[in-house]
């Protein structure tokens, strides 16, 4: 058949009931039954939506709005949010441990068990908490935006916060458990220790800080060690075959590279250069620096852009 020679309107036909079967092949047919439906889920415009608005409120409309406007403190809110952040980080990390310590959880290679058993069920709601966890998180940039903290919303602060939603988004709709959790786990954990940082920072006076939150230098050790271990950790799938695809590296083993390296410079010049010439880098003004060192540069919590 000339499918030149077709009216329009039935090329037009053809044309779109493509596009919604590859639609519904694409987020329906491939997507976890147990999840597809579930609240921001189903499909990938509502939160891309939210991404967008997040966007344009931080690159655009934020700093427009706040241009002639004195920055605000937030201090409660800030000190609200952060102690939210560690229970919810908190309760993330506990139902991991219980995983790998009564649930039989392989570091190996472990599958996605996608029955409908109360267990595998818990792991996917979990997964789904912490994907919600990363909507969250993009508070933090606007916190930002509200407290005129501009040099601190760096490229590499707006990636993670960007690409991080995404990628949890993917893991719950299609494979919401198995290898992938334990990266979760870790994170959860680095987060547990990042905001109790953040949150003693708003409550303690300037002048206790440095008496009291003289280990900033090892969350960006933490931070760090947590790229290498998920690195290590996703490349055992090149090696071991279960039931969670080995395509996932593609996207876990760059981005771990490229947050290691990028901490690692962000530490060199934080600590060691510091050691060396006996002064205080200008961190701020780095567009690689983005994680716990630029919000402990001035003292004032929320000024990361996370390696999780």
């Amino acid at each position: 058949m000339n499918i030149t020679a077709l009216p329009i309107d039935r090329m037009s036909n053809i044309y779109n009931n493509s596009v919604v079967r590859y639609w519904q092949f694409l987020f329906h047919d491939l997507s976890d039954p147990r999840t597809r439906d579930w609240f921001l889920i189903s499909s990938p415009l509502p939160g891309l939506s939210i991404l967008i608005g997040y966007l344009y409120f931080v690159l655009s409309w934020g700093p427009r709005n706040m241009e002639h406007r004195k920055p605000y403190q937030l201090k409660n809110i800030l000190v609200v949010y952060n102690f939210l952040q560690i229970l919810l980080s908190t309760w993330l990390f506990k139902e991991g441990m219980e995983a790998i310590f009564f649930h039989n959880y392989s570091l190996t290679c472990e599958g996605v068990d996608f029955s409908y058993k109360p267990y595998p069920l818990r792991v996917a709601r979990g997964v789904y908490i912490y994907f919600l966890a990363k909507l969250t998180e993009l508070l933090d940039t606007v916190f930002f935006v509200l407290r005129k903290k501009d040099k601190q919303i760096t490229f590499l602060h707006m990636y993670h916060h960007t690409v991080m939603p995404m990628i949890s988004w993917g893991a719950t709709k299609y494979y919401p458990g198995g290898h992938g959790v334990f990266v979760g786990i870790m994170n959860s954990f680095v987060h547990i220790i990042m905001y109790t940082y953040y949150l003693l920072a708003a409550l303690l006076p300037h002048n206790l800080q440095k008496r009291y939150l003289w280990w900033k230098k090892y969350i960006t050790t933490l931070q760090m060690s947590q790229f290498c271990v998920a690195f290590l950790h996703n490349c055992l799938l090149l090696f071991y075959d279960c039931n969670y695809p080995k395509w996932s590296v593609i996207l876990v083993l760059p981005n771990a590279m490229f947050f290691y390296f990028l901490f690692s410079d962000f530490y060199n010049n934080a600590y060691t250069s510091k050691k060396e010439n006996g002064a205080v880098p200008l961190i701020q003004n780095s567009a690689k620096a983005n994680g716990v060192a630029e919000k402990v540069s001035d003292g004032i919590p929320n000024g990361k852009g996370k390696s999780d």
